[in-house]
């Protein structure tokens, strides 16, 4: 949850998160061409020499671990869903995106009582590795104060932060995981409208690397 008044933030999140369906995510592809090694001279045709780009299988796309992003209402079990948002639905919400071959979205959320919680799960899928990597260090180079979490995916960053408005505090946590050409994102806050705290950070980081850790093996379970 970001920084907004309440009950402002509560109202923002119960509400479709629509900025992500029209927001989009323009991600570049490339293509690369591969050359016969040695000095062999290029076969000919009668129009001329065939040249190495012709000649050459393309191997992109057998690079390409994924080539789209799976269901993310189907990523986490019903019973974590029940134990991470209690009260939510656990089908989730699929948020509607542009291209839902490279970017799929779905939200959990839920007001028991005073407490409330919510949960997303995002799938992104780059045309290489290398973006993905790239696309996974400039998300880190935006966070501060958190760390990698060991054994999850090719490499993945876990960070929590606290925001108080109008003496309400909110507490997210936040995984970046990476997975071959693909991004795994999960988000995951809460807050007590009675007593006006945040849960721990014990509590939402091992949410949301809860979550993270199911995502990535449903992500996984599709190579």
């Amino acid at each position: 949850m970001r920084d907004l008044p309440l009950p402002l933030a509560l109202t923002v999140r119960l509400l479709p998160v629509a900025v992500l369906a029209t927001a989009g995510w323009a991600l570049s592809s490339g293509s690369s061409d591969t050359s016969p090694a040695g000095k062999e001279s290029a076969p000919e045709t009668a129009s001329g020499p065939i040249s190495a780009s012709e000649s050459a299988p393309d191997t992109s796309a057998a690079t390409k671990t994924f080539a789209k992003a799976p269901s993310p209402c189907g990523a986490i079990a019903a019973k974590s869903v029940k134990s991470l948002v209690p009260g939510a639905k656990t089908a989730g919400k699929e948020i509607a995106s542009t291209d839902d071959s490279v970017r799929r979205t779905c939200s959990w959320n839920a007001l028991d009582g005073y407490d409330y919680r919510w949960l997303d799960i995002s799938y992104e899928i780059h045309q290489t590795d290398a973006k993905a990597e790239t696309t996974y260090k400039d998300r880190l180079s935006q966070k501060s104060g958190g760390g990698a979490v060991p054994g999850l995916g090719d490499a993945a960053y876990s960070v929590v932060n606290l925001t108080t408005e109008d003496k309400q505090q909110t507490r997210e946590g936040v995984v970046y995981a990476r997975v071959a050409n693909a991004m795994v994102v999960v988000t995951y806050n809460g807050s007590d409208f009675e007593s006006q705290k945040a849960p721990g950070t014990e509590e939402i980081n091992k949410g949301a690397i809860k979550a993270a850790k199911e995502a990535v093996a449903a992500l996984e379970g599709t190579r």
